[in-house]
């Protein structure tokens, strides 16, 4: 057991807090939704970067490789100006989605390059140029460029040429739960000598303001002659805490309070304001700090004149061991630096290389492990303390519930949500609020490294402070009651038989709770987005917001309604994970029995539905061998829209195996299910038979008969069609040269191949599936294919790619697409990454060459990253796939394979190694 390994079992078992300190702050509070005050609802223009300097927040805090307590009563970042910016560089900046050419985007260059589940080592890389940051250039050529053109980048606008920028290293290392080590390292890549402030700020989120109950906390001064300056900050809820600061600097204190008389020009509450520290160094104002030396937002200010190709080194630490004063000066501060500092630091980093050593196999290559490594370390980084407390938000807004409404506000349904909470975002600046089937995602990738944390992450989710009353799980925070795919039951399972084959057993009280929560999400489905109760289901958004032919989130131009053949498939997926954690409850709780039985026959009604035979206007199209959406109008006239997208392979992912002594262990399902089936012998005709035994007597749920999964499968791969170099496309590339259109009236809706970035603004400027390879999709493909392997074994074959004469198990092509998907990372044999297309720094430069993004998606054609550059996300489920391949063989799937989720027994046994 690593040291690591220690502290986790320590943190859930002991509770010990080694995880109250972590990555907690957000990278862009400005522009949320939690801090729009306006009457339209424009959070972006609401709150804007310019703003952000000066004005306080009310939910939350963000900054620059920062970190806090877990409610984020202090926080802890870096500051930086070099002598030429407008501004300190405080926080991340980016472009509005009104502002970039295809929505939001973050404009830095910054990378997350470790960190351990607890926190107790973490690195941050974040790339400042010495010339002033082009801040206009940015938004006014970015403005100009139409959606046809590429987004104009900080590395296109020429601040990094002859290596004139500072790579500024950040690293934290944990002594124990409440020490924690700081380390910054600024390294001048350029050819001459430069100089660099660098301000390592303490604060404390702004409480008071809106709450005069609340005591205000303090930063002040200690005085002492020790070449240490030290900043005491004390909190009625957090205690003392005090941060050391090594080597003779000045400590600039002001408050964290709106600068209202910047913004509104009106008369400030305090004399020194949130921008305080940024108007004394940027504009040399001596009066915008504390003489006195006190406020709730503080710096140590270091001035460096750094040489060309030299470093500097900075050393703090944050803690809540007071200083000694006695005539021994030494014992003050400087006791807390010298070796005893760099011992500590040094044994950090060793413990996260032993972690993740018995985490990453030892089987892939070093550029490979690089990227699994940088993966995991990006979803830890994103994790942030989210405060959303809507009832309170709504009614600061003059959102009565008991008066009839002046406007309608945003979320206004959801006033019993309720969130305090540290939660894995996808990412930190474009979407710093959680979603919750990213977070199904998440999870996924999480329980490699943390699996008690993936749970709870997944239970935040059906705790009454979160699940609507109804049943709903919540979206995200611009609109909640818009629908996420139902994949929480999935991960749920997932996470369950993953802990199960690690320790022997999983954690049957947490399943059990997991599944009364999740039943209530089903009933949700089933009376709500089932509108004429036939089994076919609509959903709306569903996460494929830009690949259909009409918004699906908006009533249709047409009139009428959809039957949406992903909504339907997931539901049928739904169904068989509900009856995996129902069976598994049923055989310590025999009254689940009767849940078991629910599951089975709705999952049959459901795939059923799908599958009519002679029904022209069903989901399911004979001739095509695919499936589509279906389009209801007033009128009563049907059609399919025949789209050929991720839409319609969805049905292919609705697939389990179970156990061929499933119904034995739990006798009476297997007779009240022969019953049921012999007297709805129609439920089957179509689909695959359930009774049909194959590979160890396994059983399959499954919308697909064998006949229709090989069409349905030579459809996917065929590379003229979905399969690309990198993975599954989300449209085929078959519409390049035949755009489907849909003409209503004189208006005409057309979908047409886009292997790159949006050429629409109808769903927000980046949300563009047409083409582009999503990794969610493609884990959710490989799993089926698994699934389906397992089942058939080793003599279901069929061609990969689609005409090549080459024939594949479905394990064979289940790795044969995650190769492809790895590869989007990984150096090919021209040492590029498809991943930073024709980016010439990122692929070339040894000074950046190492770093990896994980983007929202990735160009269908030659696999370049694309929307936003750091959603690690859902994008780190790459990690489980590269693990999965790289420990366990088709025999060992064959041989050992169980209904768990995208995971084998094998899977689990190696990891369980380190424990």
């Amino acid at each position: 057991m690593t040291a690591e390994h220690i502290r986790l079992v320590e943190e859930c078992g002991q509770k010990v807090p080694w995880k109250k300190w972590g990555p907690y702050l957000s990278e862009r509070q400005w522009g949320t939704v939690r801090e729009d005050d306006s009457e339209s609802g424009d959070a972006w223009n609401c709150f804007s970067h310019d703003q952000a300097r000066s004005r306080a927040y009310r939910w939350g805090e963000d900054g620059l490789a920062g970190i806090s307590d877990d409610h984020q009563h202090l926080c802890f970042a870096l500051a930086l100006w070099n002598g030429k910016d407008p501004i300190l560089k405080e926080r991340l900046f980016g472009l509005t989605n009104s502002e970039g050419n295809h929505g939001e985007d973050v404009k830095e260059c910054y990378f997350y390059l470790d960190s351990t589940p607890t926190h107790s080592y973490m690195k941050y890389l974040y790339k400042y140029p010495q010339t002033a940051y082009p801040y206009d250039d940015l938004v006014e050529t970015n403005r100009r460029r139409s959606r046809q053109e590429f987004e104009y980048e900080l590395l296109d606008t020429g601040v990094f040429n002859d290596d004139r920028y500072f790579d500024v290293f950040v690293e934290y290392a944990k002594a124990s739960p409440e020490d924690i080590l700081i380390q910054i390292t600024v390294c001048n890549r350029g050819p001459e000598a430069a100089a660099l402030h660098v301000l390592p700020t303490l604060w404390f989120r702004n409480v008071w303001s809106w709450d005069r109950q609340v005591s205000r906390p303090v930063l002040r001064e200690f005085a002492t002659d020790d070449p240490v300056g030290i900043i005491v900050a004390s909190d009625a809820d957090l205690g003392e805490r005090f941060l050391y600061c090594e080597g003779t600097t000045s400590l600039l204190f002001t408050e964290n309070e709106t600068n209202s008389e910047r913004l509104v020009h009106a008369p400030n509450r305090t004399p020194y304001v949130k921008d305080g520290i940024n108007n004394y160094i940027v504009h040399g104002y001596q009066g915008a700090v504390n003489a006195a030396s006190e406020g709730t937002k503080a710096a140590a200010h270091y001035s460096l004149t750094v040489d060309a190709r030299e470093s500097r080194t900075l050393r703090l630490r944050l803690n809540n061991e007071a200083p000694v004063v006695s005539a021994r000066v030494e014992t003050v501060g400087g006791g807390r630096f010298g070796s005893a500092f760099d011992t500590i630091m040094d044994a950090r980093r060793r413990d996260a290389d032993e972690f993740y050593a018995a985490v990453i196999p030892s089987s892939l290559a070093a550029d490979a492990a690089n990227v699994m490594r940088q993966a995991l370390a990006g979803m830890l980084w994103s994790k942030q303390f989210y405060y959303y407390d809507v009832d309170k938000w709504l009614s600061e807004r003059g959102g009565d519930p008991f008066e009839p409404k002046r406007r309608t506000l945003r979320n206004d349904r959801w006033r019993h949500m309720y969130n305090a909470d540290i939660l894995s975002m996808p990412d930190k600046w474009e979407y710093p609020w959680y979603a919750a089937w990213d977070l199904a995602f998440h999870v996924i990738a999480l329980t490699l490294v943390d699996e008690d944390f993936g749970k709870q992450q997944l239970e935040l989710m059906l705790r009454e402070r979160s699940l609507h009353p109804s049943g709903q799980l919540p979206a995200y925070e611009w609109n909640f009651s818009d629908v996420n795919p139902p994949v929480h039951a999935w991960a749920t399972i997932f996470t369950y038989h993953l802990e199960q084959v690690r320790h022997g057993q999983g954690d049957l009280e947490w399943l059990e709770r997991s599944f009364q929560k999740l039943l209530l999400n089903f009933t949700w489905w089933v009376n709500r987005k089932d509108r004429s109760g036939n089994n076919v289901f609509e959903g709306g958004f569903l996460g494929l917001d830009n690949i259909g032919v009409f918004d699906r989130s908006a009533p249709l131009p047409t009139g009428g309604y959809l039957e949406q053949a992903d909504g339907t498939a997931w539901m049928a997926l739904f169904c068989q994970n509900m009856l995996e954690i129902a069976a598994e409850l049923a055989l310590k709780r025999p009254a689940y029995v009767e849940m078991c039985v629910k599951f089975i026959s709705h999952f049959l009604w459901i795939a059923s539905s799908m599958l009519h035979a002679g029904d022209d206007t069903g989901m399911w199209d004979e001739e095509d061998g695919f499936f589509y959406d279906v389009l209801r109008l007033p009128d009563g006239v049907s059609q399919r829209l025949k789209v050929r997208s991720i839409v319609g392979l969805l049905p292919l992912c609705a697939v389990t195996v179970f156990a061929g002594d499933l119904m034995d262990k739990v006798s009476e399902v297997r007779l009240r299910l022969r019953r049921f089936m012999e007297a709805r012998p129609d439920l089957t005709a179509f689909i695959h038979d359930p009774n049909k035994e194959g590979y160890a007597g396994r059983k399959l749920a499954a919308v697909l008969n064998e006949s229709k999964l090989r069409r349905v499968l030579a459809t996917m791969l065929d590379e003229d069609e979905f399969l690309s170099p990198h993975g599954i496309r989300s449209l085929s590339r078959y519409h390049a040269e035949h755009p489907y259109v849909h003409r209503v009236g004189d208006q005409e809706y057309k979908v047409s191949y886009l292997p790159g970035e949006s050429d629409t603004g109808m769903f927000g400027g980046n949300s563009n599936w047409r083409g582009p390879i999503w990794m969610p999709v493609n884990a959710l493909i490989v799993r089926a294919l698994l699934q389906y392997y397992t089942y058939y074994g080793n003599d279901f074959t069929v061609e990969c790619p689609t005409g090549s004469g080459c024939q594949m198990t479905l394990y064979q092509i289940a790795e044969e697409i995650t190769r492809r998907l790895g590869s989007i990372f990984l150096r090919d044999k021209d040492g590029q990454r498809p991943v930073y297309g024709g980016n010439r720094p990122l692929q070339e430069d040894p000074l950046w060459r190492n770093y990896v993004l994980f983007y929202e998606y990735f160009h269908g054609d030659n696999g370049a990253g694309l929307g936003a550059s750091h959603q690690t996300g859902w994008t780190a489920i790459i990690a489980r796939a590269m693990h999965l391949f790289s420990t366990t063989t088709a025999e060992q799937v064959l041989e050992l394979g169980k209904a768990a989720a995208f995971t084998t027994v094998v899977d689990a046994q190696t990891t369980d190694r380190a424990w």
